[in-house]
């Protein structure tokens, strides 16, 4: 037996759910289905933001908002015209979901907790009559006379127009390849850098404000660094990770960064600041308190990996000392030795070749009535709010052009 719809979602996350409610808002007599492969709908949303919920970010123009996706930053600029982050405050507001704004921008449900977002998609599949069906793992995709065909492990379906909103579905990919469709090779994006080194060994949990650069290539980020049990992490080092996805992915991840403490200071000035402090500080130990802004215990940490013992006065370091310690604050190099994932939130670079996609409606240039919405294309963007922000986008330009 064929079930026949007119709209067929492949995918129950957060690009499906948008997707299939926004059609449907639009033109109620439509018949619409959502298929998951898994037991459970929207279990990426449930995780993100540490269960929280990252909906977008607080930044408002499009033509800045692009600049957060290191694939997809020329595809998006039109559609963030469309439908931008304010847009998405205002799709929520409306379906009773208020968002807040951190100090650092990302946005959350003022509630706290992703299953509000959950709650809301899944209330409205409902009043809106969406079929929602799980445990539907797609086993083939096909076009046949002017309708695609789509066949789970137990069921086939029928549908006029297709939407394919698998996110990074290497299964789904490969159908799309015998369809004629260009998958650029899926990497990793989004993860923190394994290094042992004895500097950070007894640090964990430790925080600053850096510049940190990759050896060899022009890969280069600032923000908060992170010192963890296995190396580094934090919104610096996940910047490097998306930027330098395909980059450090032929590396092997095998590579040697460099970390200045001072952020923008560079050692000439660095050297020159602790010649004053040498000579403010002259009957001081060194090591004790920390002149810049990060801790005491990182401070410690640095003195003593310039060849600077715990009780040395300032009055006491000789010149090479001090170009010492001014090049492990400005430059302190550092092997990395493979990744770690970043929580739950596993993002990859990689998917359907942006050239093959219509981003005024986001259907295949290929295929009529197929259509994309979210990862499952070659976008994505650094960790803050912008992932979920390309999915709403997507799904709300998809769903006005069907």
């Amino acid at each position: 037996m064929i079930k026949n719809f007119d709209i067929i979602i492949v995918g129950g996350g957060a690009a499906g759910f948008f997707t299939a409610i926004n059609i449907a808002e639009k033109n109620p007599k439509l018949k619409i289905a959502i298929l998951e492969r898994g037991k459970e709908v929207l279990s990426k949303v449930r995780v993100s933001g540490g269960g929280r919920c990252n909906v977008t970010h607080a930044c408002f123009e499009p033509n800045e908002l692009v600049k957060f996706y290191p694939r997809g930053e020329k595809e998006l600029r039109g559609p963030f015209h469309q439908f931008c982050s304010g847009d998405t405050i205002e799709w929520f507001e409306k379906h009773g979901v208020e968002l807040k704004i951190e100090d650092d921008g990302r946005m959350f449900p003022v509630s706290n907790s992703s299953q509000t977002i959950i709650d809301c998609f899944l209330e409205a599949t409902g009043k809106l009559g969406i079929k929602v069906l799980t445990g539907q793992s797609v086993q083939s995709i096909f076009k046949a006379d002017n309708h695609w065909k789509i066949d789970t492990q137990d069921e086939n379906y029928a549908t006029e127009k297709l939407v394919l909103a698998t996110g990074s579905n290497p299964k789904i990919w490969e159908m799309l390849q015998t369809q004629g469709h260009a998958i650029v090779s899926p990497v990793p994006s989004l993860f923190t850098f394994n290094i042992k080194d004895s500097r950070i060994k007894e640090l964990p949990g430790v925080a600053a404000q850096v510049t940190v650069n990759v050896k060899d290539t022009k890969l280069e980020s600032t923000g908060p660094l992170l010192i963890t049990h296995w190396g580094m992490s934090g919104p610096a080092i996940l910047k490097l990770s998306a930027w330098g996805a395909r980059t450090l992915f032929d590396k092997n991840y095998q590579f040697t960064i460099y970390v200045n403490w001072l952020n923008d200071v560079d050692t000439e000035d660095a050297e020159k600041i602790l010649k004053d402090l040498k000579q403010e500080h002259a009957k001081k130990a060194v090591s004790k308190k920390s002149p810049f802004d990060f801790p005491n215990r990182l401070w410690e940490s640095l003195v003593l990996a310039s060849g600077i013992e715990a009780e040395t006065k300032w009055a006491d370091l000789s010149k090479t000392q001090l170009q010492n310690l001014a090049a492990q604050l400005t430059k302190a190099t550092f092997q990395v030795n493979g990744k770690s994932t970043f929580k739950e939130e596993f993002v990859t670079a990689g998917g359907i070749d942006l050239k093959e996609i219509n981003f005024k409606t986001m259907e295949s240039k290929l295929h009529q009535n197929l259509y994309f919405a979210g990862e499952i294309v070659n976008i994505d963007a650094i960790t803050g709010g912008f992932n979920f922000q390309n999915a709403w986008t997507s799904g709300f330009i998809l769903a006005n052009n069907i």
